[in-house]
C-alpha cells in the first residue's frame, strides 16, 4: 500500500511540474494574443482609411488596386494568426483541468530503457521544446495505448511499421489537476475508467471519449485507406462518438491537405446536430460542415416542398400497409433505370422537354427555338455535351439581344427613375469625361442596364431553366421499366401524382433521388468535387437510392456510414449483415471495410439486456456490466389510472435526474401527453423537428427526433399492441436505448406481443390497479 501511494505522489508530482508549464505557456499565449489583437485593429484601421482608388489618372488606378490588396492581405494574415493564438489558448486551458488520461511504458528494440510517454488531448512540449510532455492521442505512437497489450506491438507511422515493447499501461482520471484514481491495466481501457464515463450523468452535449476510445473504435478512427467504410454499431455502442475522433484523427493526419470545410456530415435531425457541436471544439479542431437530408433536398428543390423521411414517418403510422412501389422506388433499381433512360435520349432523336425562357411576361426565347438549337449539335455527342453547346448558343443570342434591348423604351424608362447613386455604379470605373456627347454617354448606360437586368435570363440559362426537368421527370416515369411492382398502371399513377404534386409546389420523398440523379446526368453537373468526406449518421433510415445519389454528388469523397440496422423506425427490421451488404453493394467501392460493433455502452446492464432480448439476433450484444435498477413495465387498462401512472413515473423520475425523456410515437401522441402532463409536471418542454436546442428538464418528443441521443432517464408512454403496431420491436428497442440510468414503460390495454416473450423476463411488472375490460 505503501508503494502505491508513493507511485501516485509521483504521478502527481509530475501532473503539478507539467500544469505549472501549463501556465506559463498560458501566460504567454494571452500576451502574443494581446499584441495579435492590437496588430489586427491597427492594421484593420490603416485598410480602411486607405481603401480608396484614384480615378483620375490609369497609372494612379492600378498603383491604388495594388495598394489596396496588399492592405487587404495584411488584414487576413493579421486576423487569421489571432485565430492560430487563440486556438492556442483554449488548448492550454482545456489540458491544464486534465492534462492527459494515459501513460504507455515502451522499449524500442536496443533500448536498455523503457521510455514513459503521456496521452493526452493535445500535444505539449517542455520550456525548451526539446521533450514532449504529452503526446496528442492522434500521435501515431498513441495508437499502442489504445490498440496494444503488454508485451510486443507495432503501430503505423507515416514511414511505415514500426514495432517496440509495450511494458507498461497506466490509465488516469485527472480532476481540476488532481489524481482521482490511477491504475495499471493490459486492457485497451480499463473497466473502472469506463464505469465512472458511463456511470456520469447526460448534460445536452456528447462529451469526447478520446480517454476511453476502445480497441475496435480505435480501427474505425484511425483508418485512411477505406474509400467507403461502413459502420453496423448496436446502439450505445459509441459508433457516433467514434466517428467525431475519427473527423479529427483524419484533420490531424492530413493537416496540410484537409480542412473542415471540406469535411460534411449528414446528422439525423437539428436536435442531433447541436448535441454533437462540442465534440471537436473540444479536442482543438473546427466543427465540420452538418447538413440534415431535408435540407439538402430543400436546396436543390428551390420552389418545391419536399416530404421529410418525418412527414411520411407520420403519414404512414397512419396505415401498416406495405409500399413496394415506394420500395423500388427507393432502391438501386430505380438509379439504374434512370441511366438507362438518359442513355435512351442521348441514342434517339426523341425531342426533350424543353421551356420557354421569358423575360418581364414576354418570350424571349421559345422552346420550340431551344429543341431546334440542340437536335442541330452532333447526334454522337452525350445529352449533357449536346445542353452545354445549347447553353453557350442561347448565352451567344442573349448578348446580341442585349444590344436591341437596349435601344427599346422601358429601358429608357427605368434609367430615367434610377437615383443618381445608382447611376454612379452603373459607370463602373468610367466617368462622364470618358464620352464625346450625351448621346455616346445615353448608349453606353443603356447598354449596361440592359445586360444588368436580362442577368435574370443569363442566370436561368446557366442553371439549365430552359429545360422542362418536371416533365422530363414526369416522361421518365412513364417509361419505368415493367418490372416487380411496377406495371402500366402504375407508370400512370405514379406521373399523376407527381404532377398534381408539382402543381401544388409538392415533391415526395420518394422522388427525390431518381429526379436529382436524371436532372445531374442531363446536364453534367450537380457534383460537388471539393469534398474529401462525407459522413452520414443513421444510415439505415436513408434509401438506398439517396445513398447512391449522394454518392454521384461527393464523387471524390471517401464516405463512412453508420448506423444500426434495428433502429429502422422508418422500414421493417432487417438483420444487421443484410444492411452492411446492401449498402456495402450500392456504394460499389474499390476499398471497402465494412465493421461491426456489437458491444453496448451507453445503458446499465440491467436495460441493455432487457432491449437486447427484444431483437431476433439480440445474443450478438454485448452489454456492459454497470448495473441500475431494472426496467420497468406499468400496465393500466383505463384512461385515468394510465394518465395518473404516466404523471407519477415522471415525477419520480425527475426527482433522480436532471433530464428525463418522454418518448412517443409520433407527434399526435407527444401533444396528447404534453397536454396531460402541463401544470402536474415542472420544467416540461415539448420538441418538433424545428427545434435545434436541447434543454434539460422533462422533454417530450417523438422517438424519430430522439435518434443518436441518451438521456439520464427514459419513460415511454404506451407500449400497448393497439398503439405500437406491427413495427413494435424497432420502435421498442430504439426508445429503451435512449435511457442511460432508468427506463419505465406504461401501457393503456394489453402490452404489445414484443414484451410477451423472452423480454418480459427482464422486466419489473407492476400489475394493474383497475381489472381488464
Amino acid at each position: 500500500m505503501v508503494t502505491e501511494l508513493t507511485e501516485q505522489q509521483r504521478e502527481q508530482a509530475r501532473v503539478d511540474t507539467v500544469i505549472k508549464e501549463i501556465d506559463r505557456q498560458i501566460e504567454g499565449a494571452k500576451q502574443a494574443l494581446a499584441a495579435a489583437h492590437q496588430e489586427t485593429r491597427a492594421v484593420e484601421q490603416n485598410y480602411s482609411e486607405n481603401a480608396s482608388i484614384n480615378r483620375y489618372e490609369i497609372d494612379d488606378i492600378a498603383e491604388s488596386r495594388s495598394e489596396i490588396e496588399q492592405q487587404r492581405q495584411l488584414v487576413a494574415r493579421a486576423s487569421e494568426n489571432e485565430t492560430i493564438l487563440a486556438h492556442q489558448l483554449d488548448t492550454l486551458k482545456q489540458l491544464r483541468a486534465q492534462p492527459y488520461f494515459g501513460r504507455i511504458d515502451i522499449q524500442d528494440p536496443g533500448q536498455a530503457e523503457a521510455e514513459s510517454l503521456y496521452i493526452g488531448t493535445a500535444s505539449l512540449m517542455n520550456e525548451d521544446r526539446t521533450d514532449f510532455l504529452i503526446y496528442d492521442w492522434r500521435a501515431p505512437i498513441a495508437g499502442v495505448y489504445y490498440n496494444g497489450t503488454l508485451g510486443p506491438v507495432t503501430y503505423q507511422t507515416p514511414a511505415g511499421t514500426q514495432r517496440t515493447t509495450l511494458v507498461k499501461k497506466r490509465q488516469f482520471t485527472i480532476h481540476d489537476g488532481q489524481i482521482e484514481n490511477m491504475f495499471d491495466t493490459n486492457e485497451t481501457v480499463g473497466d473502472a475508467m469506463l464505469q465512472a464515463a458511463l456511470g456520469r450523468q447526460n448534460d445536452q452535449t456528447m462529451q469526447n471519449i478520446v480517454a476511453t476510445i476502445q480497441k475496435e473504435q480505435n480501427d474505425i478512427i484511425r483508418n485512411t485507406t477505406a474509400d467507403l467504410m461502413v459502420v453496423q454499431g448496436v446502439a450505445g455502442s459509441g459508433k457516433t462518438s467514434a466517428i467525431l475522433q475519427r473527423i479529427a484523427y483524419l484533420l490531424y493526419h492530413a493537416r496540410e491537405s484537409l480542412n473542415a470545410d471540406q469535411i460534411v456530415l449528414f446528422s439525423p435531425n437539428l436536435l442531433f446536430s447541436h448535441y454533437i457541436a462540442s465534440v471537436l471544439p473540444s479536442l482543438g479542431e473546427r466543427n465540420m460542415r452538418q447538413v440534415t437530408l431535408p435540407n439538402f433536398l430543400a436546396r436543390r428543390f428551390e420552389g418545391l416542398q419536399v416530404e421529410s423521411l418525418f412527414d411520411r414517418y407520420e403519414t404512414r403510422q397512419q396505415s401498416n400497409a406495405p409500399h413496394p412501389v415506394a420500395d423500388w422506388l427507393e432502391g438501386a433499381a430505380s438509379m439504374a433505370a434512370v441511366k438507362d433512360y438518359v442513355d435512351q435520349l442521348a441514342n434517339s432523336q426523341a425531342p426533350l422537354q424543353f421551356a420557354d425562357l421569358t423575360f418581364e411576361g414576354r418570350t424571349l426565347f421559345t422552346k420550340e427555338a431551344i429543341a431546334s438549337i440542340y437536335h442541330h449539335q452532333v447526334a454522337k455527342m452525350t445529352v449533357a455535351d449536346r445542353l452545354v453547346k445549347v447553353k453557350n448558343a442561347l448565352l451567344r443570342r442573349l448578348q446580341h439581344l442585349a444590344t436591341t434591348e437596349a435601344k427599346r423604351d422601358w429601358v429608357a424608362k427605368e434609367l430615367d427613375t434610377l437615383s443618381n447613386q445608382e447611376l454612379h455604379a452603373l459607370y463602373g470605373q468610367k466617368t462622364i469625361d470618358d464620352f464625346a456627347d450625351e448621346q455616346a454617354q445615353a448608349a453606353y448606360l443603356a447598354r449596361r442596364w440592359a445586360k444588368k437586368r436580362l442577368r435574370v435570363v443569363a442566370d436561368a440559362i446557366y442553371n439549365n431553366y430552359f429545360l422542362d426537368f418536371h416533365a422530363l421527370y414526369r416522361q421518365f416515369l412513364l417509361h419505368l421499366p415493367l418490372t416487380g411492382p411496377i406495371t402500366e398502371a402504375v407508370q400512370q399513377q405514379l406521373a399523376t401524382d407527381f404532377s398534381h404534386g408539382v402543381e401544388f409546389h409538392r415533391i415526395k420523398l420518394v422522388h427525390t433521388a431518381p429526379f436529382l440523379y436524371l436532372r445531374d446526368l442531363l446536364t453534367g453537373g450537380g457534383q460537388n468535387r471539393s469534398f474529401q468526406y462525407v459522413f452520414i449518421d443513421e444510415m439505415q433510415d436513408y434509401s438506398l437510392a439517396t445513398l447512391i445519389y449522394l454518392k454521384h454528388a461527393f464523387p471524390d469523397a471517401k464516405f463512412t456510414v453508420i448506423g444500426d440496422a434495428e433502429q429502422a423506425l422508418f422500414k421493417p427490421l432487417e438483420l444487421p449483415e443484410t444492411l452492411l451488404n446492401r449498402v456495402g453493394d450500392a456504394l460499389a467501392a474499390k476499398h471497402p471495410r465494412l465493421i461491426a460493433l456489437r458491444r453496448s455502452y451507453r445503458s446499465t446492464f440491467e436495460i441493455t439486456t432487457f432491449a437486447k432480448s427484444l431483437l431476433p439476433d439480440g445474443d450478438e450484444i454485448t452489454a456492459f456490466a454497470r448495473h441500475g435498477d431494472p426496467a420497468k413495465l406499468q400496465v393500466h387498462y383505463g384512461q385515468a389510472a394510465w394518465q395518473t401512472g404516466l404523471i407519477k413515473a415522471v415525477q419520480a423520475m425527475q426527482q433522480r435526474f436532471p433530464t428525463v425523456a418522454v418518448l412517443t410515437r409520433d407527434q399526435e401522441e407527444a401533444s396528447q401527453v404534453y397536454h396531460h402532463l402541463y401544470g402536474q409536471v415542472t420544467d416540461l418542454h415539448r420538441l418538433s423537428e424545428e427545434d435545434s436546442q436541447l434543454p434539460s428538464g422533462v422533454l417530450i418528443l417523438p422517438i424519430y427526433l430522439a435518434k443518436g441521443l441518451e438521456f439520464d432517464g427514459v419513460v415511454i408512454a404506451n407500449v400497448s399492441a393497439a398503439h405500437l403496431g406491427d413495427q413494435a420491436t424497432g420502435l421498442l428497442y430504439t426508445m429503451a436505448t435512449r435511457a442511460m440510468h432508468a427506463l419505465t414503460m406504461l401501457t393503456l390495454g394489453p402490452v404489445t406481443p414484443a414484451l410477451t416473450g423472452a423480454a418480459s423476463q427482464y422486466l419489473t411488472i407492476e400489475p394493474p390497479t383497475e381489472p381488464q375490460r
